[in-house]
């Protein structure tokens, strides 16, 4: 796959066309100097689970990956913390409180949005809700359940980095 900059013809800052590269990873406008590092955006993904020990789990709604498996979560949005980010992401999509969101790990991903590759960096928590037993598919989620987790198929998770931290989270 080419560097997400391959697709950038014109300098952002100036509108130039000399936006050429300068190493592997940024771009150089020769016309005004400006250089551009193309760096992963970064997304949350929540781990939920309920008294009974079993994980809360999303169908999609939308491309990429429709109808497969996911976990509550998405992009950070400017001035927001990871945290703050899950916690809105999970409100968004289950209407779900979160009260605490632990860190556990990253994962690096390629989410292709509208044909083009935006890599991020995927920060997983093991999120605690405020209650569990009102929680409904919203914004870009077709369904919601919990599943017991020597249930879980790894192989309906759709996205490669959640399904690799699900992967992890069952190891543990």
């Amino acid at each position: 796959m080419k560097h997400p900059l391959s697709q950038f013809n014109y300098c952002p800052l100036c509108g130039s066309a000399h936006f050429e590269a300068h190493n592997e990873k940024s771009n150089r406008c020769t016309e005004c100097g400006f250089i551009y590092y193309f760096n992963p955006s970064s997304a949350t993904v929540a781990f939920i689970l309920n008294e009974r020990h079993e994980l809360l789990v999303c169908r999609r709604a939308k491309e990429p990956a429709k109808g497969t498996l996911d976990l509550p979560g998405g992009f950070i949005d400017m001035g927001e913390t990871a945290e703050e980010g899950v916690a809105r992401e999970v409100l968004e999509e289950t209407g779900l409180i979160v009260e605490e969101a632990v860190y556990q790990f990253t994962l690096p991903n390629i989410y292709v949005y509208s044909g083009f590759p935006v890599h991020t960096l995927d920060m997983f928590f093991l999120c605690k809700v405020a209650n569990t037993d009102s929680f409904k598919a919203m914004d870009d989620v077709a369904e919601s359940f919990f599943l017991p987790l020597n249930e879980i198929c790894l192989e309906a998770f759709g996205l490669d980095s959640v399904r690799e931290g699900v992967k992890r989270f069952l190891k543990r």
